[in-house]
């Protein structure tokens, strides 16, 4: 296995232990909230990373056609490995080099949909919401983020 995959694989054990576990290299102080109303409380954030949610909002009218485009090459690439399939079924033999450029499709097409999909859904995407009668763009967060605010959970909105 070569040294940069190695190297890929143990960063994203690392970061799934770390978040499975809720580890934190320096943890901050807690919002302090009395019993009755922690369970009647979300915590907020503001927006910090704008450029990546104006990059994502920028690319939401092409949202559609980058779906139908993945769809169209993921179904070329389906027949791309028939023919290569269907070749050697012919040849009643295995050629190697028959698979080569169907493996190259998928492997370009698996990262290109990787980087798109990073593009599109920013770290915000999924844990952006709306408060009711506070202006701005927030986003979910724990306690113990600094700049957390405590808000009434049934004034928050996906």
């Amino acid at each position: 296995m070569k040294p940069l995959m190695l190297f890929a694989i143990v960063c994203l054990v690392a970061i799934v232990v770390v978040v499975s576990f809720g580890l934190q290299l320096a943890p901050n102080a807690p919002v302090a909230l009395s019993p009755e109303s922690a369970a009647y409380a979300l915590y907020i954030c503001p927006t910090t990373s704008t450029f990546w949610d104006g990059f994502a909002t920028a690319l939401q009218p092409f949202h559609k056609y980058l779906i139908i485009a993945l769809f169209a090459t993921i179904m070329l690439l389906m027949f791309s490995w028939g023919w290569a399939l269907y070749q050697n079924l012919l040849a009643d033999s295995f050629k190697r080099d028959s698979f080569q450029k169907p493996w190259q499709m998928t492997k370009f097409t698996f990262w290109v949909a990787v980087i798109v999909t990073l593009f599109v859904m920013t770290p915000n995407y999924f844990r952006s919401v709306t408060v009711d009668g506070l202006p701005g763009q927030y986003v979910l967060c724990e306690s113990d983020t600094p700049g957390a605010r405590a808000v009434r959970s049934d004034a928050v909105h996906n």
